[in-house]
């Protein structure tokens, strides 16, 4: 079943912010874990809770179809939050979210390139790229919040960059896996594929096989958040909408994570939010309603003679 417009924008929201919190799940974890060991952790359970809910199988209806599942999970799993975790260990983490907030700007050439269709069919490309740099800059106040330092690496930055990147080319592939296969089952067969992915990362970084840390409930409970939230739900809420909306008009409210992370962090941590920042979220909005507002038609004129 095919989502209506209001529905999949609901969904698309609901989902970033729903990501937006993620960060303080993962700092919870990092404690106690390896980024390889969460990513490997949350994808683990999130595949075994996902084949729980739909245990069916089917056979792969072609070389191609599988090829794009394998490429899903690569670049929307493996690559993308290998690039973003590691990135922070080179670069400052507003630097980090800043290069990783492209990917909205990036998906809009990645749709012009493998899916010429869609951008045909979509808004006129001055606009979609007008209103993503104005959402890109909110972003960049709204990260900073006032406090303005780059701190350039370039190896970290080169990873972050490949994150955006990875994230763009997911969703340009998930959109073209198309709507007729069931949520579950594509989201599903994605992190399977994370996890093949991640498997030659575990020669160099292996996952430790102690499972004190689970006793914690702390830990427990910020695990099954990012498996079966941020992952299962909101993977498969996210895909749904990238089916529904497309995959420029989806990735657009990927920009409105970091307002949403500023909003959370000064709700659960206290973190100070400044004039810079609450400006930097209404440009962002701004950004976003341009980029993704349909486009309007010219009225038809009345052919018929008088």
């Amino acid at each position: 079943m095919r989502l209506t417009k209001p529905l999949a924008y609901s969904l698309a929201v609901l989902t970033v912010t729903v990501w937006s919190v993620t960060f303080l799940s993962t700092k919870v974890l990092l404690a106690r874990f390896t980024p390889v060991e969460i990513l490997v952790y949350r994808f683990a359970v999130a595949y075994v809770a996902l084949l729980a809910a739909y245990p069916k199988f089917r056979k792969p209806a072609s070389v191609r179809e599988e090829l794009a599942f394998f490429l899903g999970g690569a670049f929307g799993g493996a690559l993308y939050f290998m690039g973003e975790n590691y990135a922070l260990r080179y670069s400052l983490a507003s630097s980090v979210s800043l290069l990783v907030s492209t990917a909205p700007l990036l998906t809009v050439l990645a749709v012009r390139i493998f899916l010429p269709r869609e951008a045909e069919a979509g808004r006129d490309l001055g606009r979609t790229v007008t209103g993503s740099v104005l959402a890109l800059a909110g972003v960049a106040l709204t990260i900073f919040n006032g406090r303005f330092n780059l701190g350039l690496n370039p190896l970290g930055d080169a990873l972050a960059l490949l994150s955006a990147a990875s994230w763009a080319l997911y969703t340009v592939t998930v959109r073209r896996l198309g709507d007729g296969l069931h949520p579950l089952y594509v989201t599903r067969k994605i992190f399977f594929y994370t996890l093949v992915c991640m498997v030659p990362v575990l020669f160099f970084s292996p996952v430790r096989l102690d499972f004190s840390a689970f006793r914690d409930v702390s830990v427990l409970g910020n695990l099954a958040f990012l498996s079966l939230i941020a992952s299962c739900g909101a993977y498969v809420a996210w895909n749904a909408a990238i089916n529904a909306l497309g995959a420029t008009k989806a990735n657009n409210i990927i920009y409105l994570i970091p307002g949403l992370t500023l909003i959370f962090s000064a709700l659960l941590i206290g973190e100070p939010v400044t004039p810079a920042a609450v400006t930097g979220a209404a440009l962002t909005i701004g950004g976003v309603y341009l980029a993704s507002a349909p486009r309007k038609r010219p009225a038809q004129k009345d052919r018929k003679a008088a």
